[in-house]
């Protein structure tokens, strides 16, 4: 069986990969181009691509017989189109549940560094230009007593929730779906069917949803304009879930007191306007990055492709498109 990876994957992960399967593993550290994607579900019986790969059905539609398992190194497939994929034959896994404690520490990490200023700290340390303790200094707010207002309240979410009674917030959620009442009672957690009135209360926003056509520009500028002017934005999940050039526009006039980004609507190419403002955290999609995870989450490609290989269903295979 011929498996072929299409990023760099932790060493622990490729001696594993190698071991077990014929396994094509990639050199460079790099995207796939669009030709190398091309040629690779072309001869591979099973492709582990990355969120940064495209799996479209332009690229389906030319993989060869041969391709039956698409086992994702990553939680969310929004790369992949499943439906084309089943409707080829072509099953689809992921590994979800792996970076769920992971992104939801950087959430809240993002939220303490925005809401404390702890990079404008940092940067004056760094500047030695610190002359001192001083009663009006480097003034941040308060996070204990604060309502949280999180879009989505699925794996991560809920350990958003978690942390967030842990600092003493209010727990407020919009979610697709109302979680059952003992849920709501052990994260001391308010439903909001309306996904306006929960914005206009709420001092934090997180974003904890997967992008898909019903979620594209959730938090668009009509929704950011119904905000507190103090209120913090953070979002984990995927950048298409904000409407970027808003969110600039309302932090650039005060209409917003910070925002916290790990991920951006364009990928790598990141509205320049964030970068300038000093109210803004940005980090380069580091929600997932801890050893642990990225560990974990080999095992679990494993896992689907040893099941596979056996001709049994993978333990976690995809039947829609989202995560």
């Amino acid at each position: 069986m011929s498996v072929v990876v299409t990023r760099r994957l932790p060493d622990a992960v490729e001696a594993r990969l190698a071991d077990l399967f014929d396994a094509d593993l990639r050199r460079d550290d790099a995207p796939m181009g669009r030709g190398e994607l091309l040629e690779a579900v072309g001869r591979a019986d099973v492709l582990v691509p990355t969120i940064t790969d495209r799996i479209d059905a332009g690229l389906l539609a030319r993989a060869g017989d041969r391709l039956k398992l698409i086992a994702h190194y990553g939680a969310g497939v929004d790369n992949v189109d499943v439906q084309t994929a089943r409707q080829r034959g072509i099953l689809v896994s992921n590994t979800p549940g792996v970076t769920t404690e992971d992104t939801a520490d950087m959430a809240m990490g993002l939220m303490l560094a925005v809401t404390r200023r702890i990079p404008q700290g940092l940067a004056l340390m760094q500047k030695g230009a610190w002359q001192g303790w001083a009663p009006t200094a480097n003034l941040g707010g308060r996070m204990s007593g604060r309502r949280i207002g999180i879009l989505g309240m699925g794996r991560i979410g809920g350990a958003v929730a978690r942390r967030a009674r842990a600092f003493g917030m209010q727990v407020h959620y919009h979610n697709r779906t109302r979680h059952r009442a003992e849920i709501e009672r052990a994260l001391e957690a308010t439903y909001h069917a309306s996904l306006d009135r929960m914005l206009a209360r709420v001092d934090v926003v997180s974003i904890n949803c997967p992008h898909t056509p019903a979620t594209f520009h959730l938090l668009n500028a009509r929704r950011i304009a119904l905000l507190k002017p103090s209120a913090v934005v953070v979002n984990t999940s995927r950048g298409e879930v904000i409407d970027e050039a808003a969110l600039a526009r309302a932090l650039e006039q005060g209409r917003l007191a910070g925002a916290g980004l790990d991920v951006f609507e364009h990928g790598t190419a990141v509205n320049p306007r964030l970068r300038e403002l000093s109210n803004v955290v940005l980090l380069p999609h580091m929600g997932s990055a801890t050893t642990e995870g990225r560990l974990e989450m080999g095992e679990k490609v494993i896992a689907n492709i040893a099941a596979f290989a056996g001709g049994q269903r993978p333990p976690d295979q995809v039947v829609t498109g989202t995560f």
